[in-house]
């Protein structure tokens, strides 16, 4: 056993640090780093592992154990993790963990760097009534008194929409809360704020 493995299984309590299975378990390197460090590995067993590295053999509910392992205080598991929901986030519930999910920019970056879930020419992009692009855990403020159907009460203009999460299939919406209600909010009818 190397030395790194044997930091990670100290680490992780020998335990895959993604879905918590206790066999089968190897270090995996997260891309697209090139050092082998305790700082850009983790100990994952090979269910998880087959599933990164070939997107036609995701079984959506084995990633349902992100629900808790996004939530390690390791920055490689958070790195896999938003990548996996990030791949998922079609199927529905991901997207809520994702907007939960917190990585400072260079973190994101990194969790970015192999995004190849989506070529270029299909990938939706979110802008603001001023054409700045909007990215999930941006912070908006509503220009516009908008009537929220089925809620009962208008969000007012000016209103800050903190955290909001892009809606992935349509490129003119996001979700947000106003007033403690979770809505849904026309991308024309917002300005990004710094």
């Amino acid at each position: 056993m190397s030395v790194l493995e044997k930091r990670l299984v100290d680490r992780s309590g020998n335990k895959c640090e993604l879905c918590g299975y206790e066999h089968d378990l190897q270090v995996y390197q997260v891309p697209p780093t090139s050092e082998r460090t305790l700082e850009d590995s983790i100990l994952a067993c090979k269910n998880c592992i087959t599933q990164i590295e070939d997107p036609e053999k995701i079984d959506p509910n084995h990633w349902r154990c992100l629900n808790d392992s996004m939530w390690s205080e390791h920055l490689p598991v958070q790195i896999i993790a938003w990548r996996m929901l990030n791949r998922l986030r079609s199927e529905g519930w991901p997207q809520d963990l994702l907007g939960m999910m917190y990585l400072d920019e260079e973190a994101l970056a990194w969790a970015k760097a192999t995004e190849d879930t989506e070529d270029e020419a299909e990938k939706i992009i979110h802008k603001d009534s001023n054409g700045n692009i909007l990215a999930d855990g941006d912070s908006v403020v509503l220009i516009k008194d908008l009537d929220v159907k089925g809620a009962n009460f208008t969000a007012k203009r000016g209103a800050p929409v903190h955290r909001i999460s892009l809606v992935h299939d349509n490129a003119e919406q996001i979700e947000g809360r106003v007033d403690g209600q979770h809505i849904v909010i026309l991308t024309q009818y917002v300005k990004k704020t710094k």
